[in-house]
C-alpha cells in the first residue's frame, strides 16, 4: 500500500523525531516542528511514537491513498476530507475504498501531522528518516513531496492490524470509519493574539539592560514572515543588553531565544543551527513547543517566566498522559 501525490501543497516533508548524535559534525537535528503531535499521531495508528509522519504546512496536499489503510491526522486543522467529506482528526480513521485525502483551509495551528500505520518506508540516515531540507538527505529524496512521487507503508505492527480489524469491520455510509473516542487537542492556538509561553531565564538573561527584560516578560511581540524551520524572528519592542558583550559561540537547543544585534528575538527550532554566538535571554518550556509551532506569522505570542522546577513539572506530567494515553489505545475498542 501507498500514498500517490496529486499536489504536494505548500511543505510536505517526511519527518520523524530528529536526528541526535551528530550535531559535533555539524549535522542538525531536524525533525518534527511539533513533537508531541507527531507521537499521538504515531500512537493513535498503533505506530511508536517516534516513527516518521508527513509534516504538513498551512496549505496542504492532495494524496491518493490505497484502500485499507489505517491513517490518523493531528495538530493544526488544516480543513482535512476524504473524498470530499470531512475526516476527523485526533482519532484513527480505516479507508474502505482508494480514496483522495486533501487539506484545505487552515482553520487553527500551522502544522499537521499525517501518521499511518506501519510508517513510510524510507531509509534511515544517520539513523533518523527526518527531511533535511539544506542538505538534501533523509526523507524522501532528501526534499519536500512533489507532484507524482509515491511513498510505500511498511508492514502494520500488531498493535495497528487490532485497530484495523476492529475498524474494517464497522459499516459506513462514508468512504472511511473513524473510532468514536478522540485525543484532546492540546497543542491547538485558540487565540492568535494572545499565545502564553512559559519560559525560564537562559545563561544571559542577566545581561540584558532592566528595560528590556522587563519589555520581554511583559509586551507581545509579532511573529515574524521571515520564519521557518530554523527558527522564528520576533517583531516588537527592542530587546537591549546593558552593555556590549563579546562572546564565544555555544551550545543551543529547540526552544532557545536568541537577541541579535538588531534587539529582536529569535526562537530556534527544529532545523537550528548546532552553535550560536548571540546572547540568549530565555529558553521555551519544551510543553509549549508546540504551541510556538503551531502560531503562523503575524499570530501575537507573551512570554511568562516559570521556574526551572516548574517546566520540569510540567514535562513530567506531559510525559505521563503520554504513557498513559499508550495504555488507553491498546484497551480501547472501536
Amino acid at each position: 500500500m501507498g500514498i500517490t501525490v496529486i499536489n504536494p501543497g505548500l511543505l510536505t516533508t517526511i519527518q520523524d523525531l530528529g536526528r541526535y548524535g551528530y550535531q559535533k559534525y555539524g549535522i542538525i537535528v531536524s525533525g518534527a516542528m511539533d513533537t508531541y503531535s507527531l507521537r499521538l499521531a504515531n500512537l493513535l495508528v498503533g505506530n511508536k511514537e517516534g516513527e516518521a509522519a508527513l509534516e504538513i504546512t498551512l496549505m496542504g496536499p492532495s494524496l491518493e491513498i490505497e484502500k485499507g489503510t489505517l491513517l490518523a491526522i493531528t495538530g493544526g486543522d488544516l480543513s482535512p476530507t476524504i473524498n470530499g467529506e470531512s475526516i476527523p482528526m485526533w482519532r484513527p480513521v480505516y479507508l474502505h475504498e482508494k480514496s483522495i485525502l486533501k487539506f484545505g483551509a487552515c482553520k487553527s495551528g500551522c502544522r499537521s501531522y499525517l501518521a499511518v500505520a506501519g510508517g513510510y518506508d524510507v531509509a534511515e540516515v544517520m539513523e533518523s528518516k527526518s527531511t533535511y531540507l539544506r542538505a538534501g538527505i533523509g526523507g524522501f529524496q532528501g526534499r519536500g513531496l512533489q507532484k507524482d512521487d509515491v511513498l510505500e507503508f511498511k508492514s502494520p505492527r500488531e498493535e495497528s492490524l487490532n485497530i484495523i480489524e476492529n475498524l474494517s469491520k464497522k459499516h459506513s455510509a462514508n468512504f472511511f470509519s473513524s473510532t468514536l473516542w478522540y485525543l484532546r487537542k492540546k497543542s491547538v492556538i485558540k487565540d492568535s493574539q494572545n499565545i502564553k509561553i512559559r519560559v525560564i531565564r537562559n545563561r544571559q538573561f542577566d545581561q540584558f539592560s532592566l528595560d528590556s527584560k522587563k519589555q520581554f516578560l511583559t509586551c507581545s511581540f509579532k511573529i515574524s514572515h521571515q520564519s521557518d524551520r530554523m527558527g522564528y524572528r520576533l517583531q516588537g519592542p527592542a530587546i537591549n543588553l546593558e552593555k556590549p558583550l563579546e562572546m564565544i559561540s555555544e551550545a543551543v537547543a529547540l526552544g532557545t531565544i536568541q537577541v541579535p544585534p538588531d534587539g529582536n528575538p529569535i526562537i530556534l527550532l527544529a532545523d537550528r543551527q548546532t552553535v550560536g554566538g548571540y546572547p540568549k535571554i530565555a529558553q521555551i518550556a519544551t510543553v509549549d513547543i508546540s504551541k510556538v509551532v503551531q502560531s503562523k506569522p503575524g499570530d501575537r505570542i507573551s512570554f511568562e517566566e516559570i521556574s526551572l522546577e516548574e517546566a520540569e513539572r510540567l514535562y513530567i506530567e506531559r510525559e505521563k498522559y503520554i504513557q498513559n494515553l499508550k495504555i488507553a489505545i491498546t484497551l480501547r475498542k472501536c
